[in-house]
């Protein structure tokens, strides 16, 4: 558990400035918004800078490099490992399912807890780049959600490959599993509290949501 606020922090050191430079950005976005006759209110706004925060926070805790966190022969001493690296499959699980196995070997030999830990950890930190495209975004569908989470999963491994970190397939399989599991919460949300959902959609000049199967009259090209 101790270590959920250091990855909580790594993550912040990124997610917040990410998240400073996109609010820098909302008067021409409110300009380009109103030339398309479409408007957004406060309750967007607040759900796209937490959705850039989450994604940042993602590839901060995932990209960031081991020499960083560890005490290692740092950045080109890694870069060396990379080169001379026993064989190019070093630290590579293409195999799928495989870490499930280990995580079902680690259960049964007593090591619960963080064999737990690990596979909700890499469901949950998916969570968000699930539901967020749900929240946000018109047409909302479980594809699009688990789309975000696949390619940025995909994105995170080839990446951690060349950072000395582990790249696996399970992984993936986890992340997306995680982003469609976002998708499901949105659902729920939406079931239970769709007047809170609509909040976070943007508006055409007649006030119709995004979220309406139909689109309101003269928003033109209002697909956000």
């Amino acid at each position: 558990m101790y270590q959920i606020p250091y990855y909580l922090r790594e993550m912040l050191i990124i997610a917040v400035p990410a998240a400073v430079v996109f609010c820098c950005f909302w008067p021409y976005r409110k300009r380009a918004l109103q030339a398309m006759g479409l408007r957004t209110g406060l309750g967007r706004e607040i759900g796209l800078i937490l959705f850039i925060m989450c994604l940042f926070g993602v590839l901060a805790v995932t990209l960031w490099p081991v020499y960083w966190m560890e005490d290692s022969p740092g950045l080109w001493g890694d870069i060396e490992l990379l080169v001379d690296r026993p064989s190019l499959w070093s630290n590579v699980n293409l195999v799928p399912f495989r870490m499930f196995q280990d995580y079902w070997e680690d259960l049964t030999r007593g090591g619960g807890f963080f064999t737990i830990l690990n596979f909700l950890g890499n469901l949950a930190v998916f969570v968000p780049l699930g539901f967020f495209p749900a929240l946000l975004f018109r047409n909302a569908n479980w594809r699009r959600s688990a789309l975000v989470g696949l390619g940025t999963s995909v994105l995170v491994e080839v990446g951690q490959y060349f950072l000395m970190r582990s790249t696996d397939i399970d992984d993936v399989i986890l992340n997306t599993l995680g982003a469609l599991c976002g998708f499901w919460l949105y659902l729920l949300l939406n079931r239970f509290a769709p007047h809170l959902t609509q909040r976070f959609q943007v508006e055409g000049r007649h006030g119709r949501e995004t979220g309406d199967p139909k689109p309101a009259p003269g928003t033109g090209a209002g697909q956000l």
